[in-house]
């Protein structure tokens, strides 16, 4: 039986309520929706007409090209990308309105704040079948619903951490006082830290083994000495670190989870190092924002990444470990085991 035809056949009976949705994403386990995407076919099943562009804010190499090129093909739309190095500054942009976004790429801490200040709309999971909320992990997947109102689901989760050139420093390093200590003497002009307030700051606290999560003035003035003692002594403060720690400017930096997976793909020497004294865990979310231009356009690009098999080529692609057990399922062993354990903030 053409795939086509027999994928469309099970999306009838959904939308008819002879079968319910847990029924038809069992039924076609996605597969037939995968089998859509290889025909070439000109829409893509939920998309509906969504013109000729979707608008995304997100991270820096956080997605594969190759799956925008296939969502264009299916639905006549491109993807309209807006990269971002900080929560505060995507917050900003969205607050200070016409951004043009219709789908973006909130962290768990920030979306509670842009639920108070009317930011983001309540999602509408009828329009997003690809997810599955008893397929997510739990611990990393609550912050997306408040009071009972799902406003954002899961994209992927990480740590943050540090990397470090081994070729370059010899000495085994396990610890945020040693990055900080090392950044102001031998490594004087080699290090990066983020540009990006909840990192830096952070973990400017693990030094003194206060909790990331501090707001205590006095822990907080400790970690603000410790910022402007470094900064003469930094390479860069900069998100996107990876081309000087690539091209050899940089030795060590800050650094995210995935980040640390693609820079040791291209480098065998970078090391990903969460600190002794604790640090940070952080979830991702996919968000639409209120009054968005192409609301249809940012549920079709939403429901499509979501799709286990799409997904999973999301992950192999940046590294970050997806929340979703179906996605993991489909991902070899090896890149499972190249993750650093789930940890807390602490």
């Amino acid at each position: 039986m053409d795939p086509r035809k027999e994928f469309m056949r099970l999306l009838w009976r959904y939308k008819k309520g002879s079968i319910s949705r847990r029924e038809f994403l069992e039924l076609t386990g996605l597969g037939l929706a995968t089998a859509v995407l290889s025909t070439g076919t000109s829409r893509f099943a939920y998309a509906g007409n969504i013109g000729d562009k979707v608008s995304l804010a997100t991270w820096p190499s956080y997605h594969d090209e190759n799956n925008f090129a296939k969502f264009k093909k299916l639905t006549g739309a491109a993807v309209e990308v807006s990269v971002f190095g900080s929560n505060e500054e995507m917050y900003a942009k969205l607050k200070a309105g016409g951004t043009g976004w219709d789908l973006f790429v909130p962290t768990n801490y920030t979306i509670i704040n842009y639920v108070k200040e009317g930011m983001i709309e309540a999602l509408d999971l009828a329009k997003i079948p690809s997810f599955d909320a008893s397929k997510h992990d739990p611990r990393f997947t609550s912050e997306g619903t408040i009071d009972g109102v799902v406003y954002a689901v899961p994209k992927d989760w990480g740590t943050t951490g540090y990397v470090y050139n081994t070729s370059q420093i010899k000495d085994e390093m396990t610890t945020w006082k040693q990055f900080w200590d090392l950044s102001m003497t031998t490594l004087s002009g080699r290090a990066m830290v983020h540009d990006y307030q909840l990192t830096t700051i952070g973990n400017a606290l693990k030094y003194y083994g206060y909790s990331f999560n501090s707001n205590d003035e006095k822990e907080l003035a400790q970690a603000e000495k410790l910022l402007l003692a470094a900064k003469p002594h930094l390479f860069g403060i900069n998100s996107d670190y990876k081309p000087s720690l690539l091209n050899g400017d940089a030795w060590l930096s800050v650094c995210w989870t995935g980040d640390a997976l693609q820079l040791y793909r291209e480098n065998k020497a970078f090391k990903y190092v969460l600190g002794r004294e604790g640090g940070e865990i952080w979830t991702d979310y996919f968000a639409i924002p209120k009054g968005a231009s192409n609301r249809e356009g940012g549920y079709a690009l939403l429901n499509f990444l979501q799709d286990p098999a799409v997904n999973a080529d999301e992950v192999k692609f940046h590294g970050y470990p997806s929340t979703d057990s179906r996605v993991n399922a489909l991902l070899p062993k090896e890149l499972l085991k190249e993750r650093p354990p789930p940890r807390r903030c602490w």
